[in-house]
C-alpha cells in the first residue's frame, strides 16, 4: 500500500535528532510522500532544508499560520510572499483563522487569510486551511474572495455535521483526517461517512495529534496507517481501497507525482 501524509511538520526541532530515521520508518510503513505546511518566517529555512534533502518525498507549502498573525502581519506576508519567485510550492498553507486561544487579532487574521486566499487564485495553488472555533468566519472569507475559484483542504477536520455539509457544498474542497478520528470522543466519526471518500486526505499533523494506539507519544508519519485503518472501519471499505483513494486525492489536489503501481491509478 502507498500512503501520503498530506500535513506533517517533520521539519520542526522536535525531529532534529532523528528525522532521517522517522522518514525511513514512515517509508517502511508505506508512507512515501510528505507534504510540509509552513508556519511563519522563522520556519521557512527548516522547511526548505528538509525539502532539499528529500526532493522526491518532501513537498513544501508556503503561508502564515493564523496563530502567528499579529499587528505587523502585512510586513511578514510580504517577506513570505517574496519566496514564490525563488522556489516551487505545492500549496498555500497552512493558513486560516484560529479563535480558540485568543481573539485579539481577529481582524488581522481575517485580512491575512483573505490575502493568502488571493495568492491561491493568482498562483493557481490549493489552500490548506486551519480553523478552530472559526468556521463561520472562514466560510465567509472563502465566499468573499471567490469560492468558485478556490480549491483546497480543511486540515484536521473535527467539526459538526452542519460544518461538514457546508464543506461538501464547496465542491473544490477536501477534508484532512488525522489521529483525532481514532479518539473515543471524536463525535464526527458518526457522520464522517456522509462525506465522499473521493474528497478525503490522510494527514498526521506530526508531531501533534498522535493516533491511538500511540497517543501520548510524539506523532510521526509512520503512524498514518492507524488513521487509514479507522477510516476503513468508518467507510466500510478495505484498507487497500482507503489507501488508494486518499493517495489519488492527494495527487489530484497537490499535483504530486508517483511511480505507476497497481494500487495507484496512473
Amino acid at each position: 500500500m502507498y500512503f501520503v501524509d498530506t500535513h506533517t511538520h517533520i521539519f520542526l526541532e522536535e525531529f532534529d535528532s532523528d528525522v532521517h530515521e522517522v522518514i525511513r520508518n514512515a517509508r517502511a510503513a508505506g508512507v512515501n510522500r510528505f507534504c510540509l505546511p509552513n508556519i511563519d518566517l522563522t520556519s521557512i529555512d527548516r522547511l526548505h532544508a528538509l525539502s532539499d534533502q528529500y526532493p522526491e518525498q518532501c513537498y513544501p507549502m508556503l503561508g502564515l499560520h493564523p496563530t502567528s498573525v499579529g499587528p505587523y502581519f502585512r510586513k511578514e506576508l510580504t517577506s513570505i510572499g517574496n519566496w514564490f519567485g525563488k522556489r516551487k510550492y505545492i500549496a498555500i498553507g497552512e493558513i486560516g483563522i484560529d479563535l480558540y486561544w485568543d481573539k485579539t487579532f481577529l481582524r488581522e487574521q481575517i485580512a491575512a487569510f483573505e490575502m493568502q486566499l488571493g495568492w491561491s487564485i493568482e498562483r493557481n495553488l490549493p489552500v490548506v486551511i486551519h480553523t478552530r472555533e472559526a468556521f463561520p468566519e472562514v466560510f465567509e472569507s472563502i465566499h468573499k474572495v471567490g469560492a468558485d475559484q478556490l480549491r483546497g483542504v480543511f486540515h484536521s477536520f473535527g467539526g459538526s455535521r452542519e460544518e461538514l455539509e457546508e464543506i461538501a457544498r464547496l465542491q473544490n474542497f477536501m477534508i484532512g483526517i488525522n489521529g483525532v478520528v481514532t479518539y473515543k470522543n471524536a463525535k464526527f466519526q458518526d457522520y464522517l461517512a456522509l462525506f465522499p471518500l473521493e474528497r478525503v486526505l490522510l494527514e498526521t499533523d506530526a508531531p501533534y495529534l498522535t493516533p491511538v494506539p500511540h497517543r501520548g507519544k510524539r506523532n510521526e508519519p509512520g503512524y498514518l496507517p492507524h488513521i487509514a485503518g479507522k477510516l476503513s472501519e468508518i467507510y466500510g471499505l478495505s484498507l487497500e481501497i482507503v489507501a488508494g483513494k486518499t493517495t489519488d486525492n492527494a495527487r489530484r489536489l497537490f499535483g504530486l507525482s508517483f511511480p505507476c503501481r497497481r494500487e495507484i491509478p496512473c
